[in-house]
């Protein structure tokens, strides 16, 4: 068994590894490099013996048989210098070695054959020209194949192994001495070959695992490790790439970013093990839908980004929205309950939105932002009136950041009343911007821009300044309610200072109710539910305003400290005329009752819509019915005129 297992490892010794691919690959590039120069090295030493015996051996041995093999040289070395830069299949690799390792069989027999045939002609310096052409040439072309061990090894012994027992046949002493001496040397060299051939292959192996580590380094350092998919690093890489590609071709794509809907309260409620379960299943899902085609990165958070290559138009983006909202709108399983999610997408082409990747996604994430607004858990489609509107509110930013906002903003109130009595509860205090350089600027276009861009909190603590100032003014039984922003909730160096504006203005924190949004809550639910027990605990009430327009509303309610709910004026617009609208107040109405909250209806304008909500048990309401907006100064008369009518 040991002696089959030696013949085996001999036999190895004269054969192309084929277990190793990456190894034939470093093979082949390395000797293919010096195989032109072992063609070129036999042609020019055979040529140099050749013509030495050019008198003294016959016509065929001195041109006609060198000339053919010098031509079979000549021809190998045209094909090698012109073969192809790219790098062939592991099977053309494999196929070149295996023919490298025959033809080193046949030249080197045929180059040996000329050599002892040639030695029996000319005199004992002609012998030596041949016995030195013979171990010089043999020695390079080992130097040449060196890479191929088999090949290498195959050449040192057929032409070798004749020479010394050709030598050792002969009767002079220095013949014999000559071919114990190319023994020597062809043990050498063939250990040498070993040797080399052994350290290759662990610089190959070497080579790889650097390879296989710096990949894995890679894939690493541009993977997000908790879903599986690319991270936002590779995904800007990405997206250049896309870019320099369009530009060269002229082909257009769309990227998009995904923010998952409702996530936030599923992670603080639930935990962050639970929401991480969540997070994966949501990648998973948009993973399936987007397919193998669209590239697909987490971005941070529950925010994910895609790019869709090759020309997609508007109705492929719009049918890609869908599928996405359909598979995340499924529900996900949270211990033994279910959690829903939605998702708002925001989605800029090239190059009809943008023409460089940095604005391309400044303007995927503007679509996201109007999405989650106006058009949360659907897609928007970046479009040229939202070019429109960066541009407005880029000269609205501009005129908020040289604004004297104590100077130019100011406050007007709407009075909420209860219709049992007829009696003023409370006054809304509403936002108000006289700009020198813009004029009249509506609350609901400059506030977004300044939470945007980060100077809502300055606006924030002026208007809650002015409106404490106008409510010391008023009676005691009057309350006001003011808005806060989902950046105000979300930094508790910003409560701490609404608080020290409250305790300055000696104001008695009972007498305010701030109002806050569902989709303030869901910016950060924790931060959020604990600026909210901080002002609780202040006294103040808190009112959830615009309820049953968010995506988990009830979620909320159940969670949060509240005190009142506000229900938006898109549920009375049509109440006297849908049944649904009427059906949903009903039932909103009897929560809040339910829950001890109070409930006040935002947006009665006509006598028909506050006759359906006295109907309805509803009691504090708000809206044009009863008074537009005033100014603080206007406060006074509008009181004294509601008394003299309840009178």
């Amino acid at each position: 068994m040991s002696g089959l297992l030696f013949f085996q490892r001999v036999a190895n010794v004269f054969r192309v590894p084929t277990g190793n691919a990456e190894l034939s690959r470093a093979q082949y590039d390395a000797f293919a490099k010096q195989i032109p120069l072992l063609y070129l090295l036999l042609t020019t030493n055979t040529i140099a013996v050749a013509t030495s015996y050019v008198n003294v051996a016959p016509f065929w041995l001195t041109v006609g048989l060198p000339a053919v093999l010098c031509l079979m040289c000549i021809l190998r070395l045209v094909k090698w210098l012109n073969r192809s830069r790219k790098m062939p299949t592991d099977e053309m690799v494999l196929k070149q070695l295996r023919q490298t390792n025959r033809l080193a069989i046949v030249i080197a027999a045929a180059f040996t054959a000329w050599g002892l045939i040639l030695y029996g002609y000319g005199d004992a310096y002609a012998h030596g020209h041949v016995a030195f052409y013979m171990a010089v040439t043999v020695i390079g072309c080992i130097f040449c194949l060196m890479h191929m061990r088999s090949a290498a090894i195959i050449v040192t012994l057929i032409v070798n192994v004749p020479f010394i027992i050709f030598f050792l046949l002969q009767p002079q002493t220095s013949l014999k001495a000559m071919a114990l001496n190319l023994v020597f040397v062809s043990a050498a060299m063939i250990i040498v070959l070993l040797i080399y051939s052994r350290d290759f292959a662990r610089l190959v192996e070497s080579r790889s695992e650097t390879r296989r580590l710096g990949d894995e380094n890679f894939r690493i350092a541009n993977l997000d490790a908790l879903t599986g998919l690319a991270n936002r690093r590779w995904f800007f890489a990405e997206l250049t790439k896309q870019h320099e590609r369009a530009q060269t071709t002229g082909a257009a794509f769309a990227i998009g970013i995904v923010d998952l809907d409702g996530f936030k309260p599923v992670n603080d409620t639930y935990g962050h093990m639970t929401g991480d379960r969540v997070l994966t299943e949501a990648a998973q899902r948009l993973k399936e839908a987007c397919g193998d085609d669209i590239i697909l990165a987490r971005l941070g958070g529950d925010e994910f980004g895609f790019i869709v290559s090759g020309n997609p138009t508007r109705d492929e983006l719009r049918w890609l929205g869908a599928a996405i909202s359909d598979v995340i709108r499924l529900p996900y399983a949270v211990g033994s309950s279910q959690a829903l999610l939605g998702s708002s997408i925001g989605v800029a082409g090239y190059p009809q939105s943008a023409n460089d990747p940095q604005a391309l996604f400044e303007r995927a994430d503007y679509a996201l932002y109007h999405a989650k607004r106006h058009q949360r858990g659907q897609m928007v489609i970046f479009s040229t009136e939202h070019e429109e509107q960066i541009r407005s509110h880029s000269v609205i930013e501009q005129a908020l950041q040289n604004a004297d906002l104590d100077a130019e903003l100011s406050m007007v109130f709407q009075p909420i009343v209860d219709i049992t009595t007829g009696r003023v509860r409370a006054f809304e205090a509403l936002a108000r911007w006289q700009s020198p350089t813009l004029g009249n600027v509506s609350p609901d276009r400059f506030i977004p821009v300044a939470e945007r861009a980060g100077h809502v909190r300055g606006v924030t603590k002026t208007l809650l300044k002015k409106a404490l100032a106008a409510l010391a003014q008023w009676p005691a039984d009057i309350r006001m309610s003011f808005n806060l922003s989902a950046h105000d909730l979300s930094d508790s160096e910003t409560v701490v200072q609404i608080i020290a504006i409250i305790n300055r203005s000696r104001v008695d924190p009972k007498r305010i109710d701030f109002e806050i949004t569902e989709t303030a809550v869901a910016h950060d639910f924790k931060q959020a539910v604990a600026a909210v027990q901080t002002l609780k605990a202040l006294g103040a009430g808190i009112s959830l305003d615009d309820f049953g327009t968010g995506y988990s509303s009830l979620s909320h309610v159940h969670r949060l400290p509240l005190d009142k709910i506000k229900v938006d004026r898109s549920f009375i617009t049509d109440i006297g005329s849908n049944p649904v609208s009427l059906k949903i107040v009903k039932s909103l109405t009897a929560l809040c009752a339910d829950m001890g909250l109070d409930c006040i209806i935002e947006g009665v304008e006509t006598a028909a819509q506050l006759a359906t909500l006295r109907d309805l048990g509803c009691r504090m309401v708000q809206g044009y019915y009863f008074a537009q907006p005033m100014t603080e100064a206007e406060v006074p008369a509008f009181l004294a005129s509601a008394d003299e009518k309840r009178a």
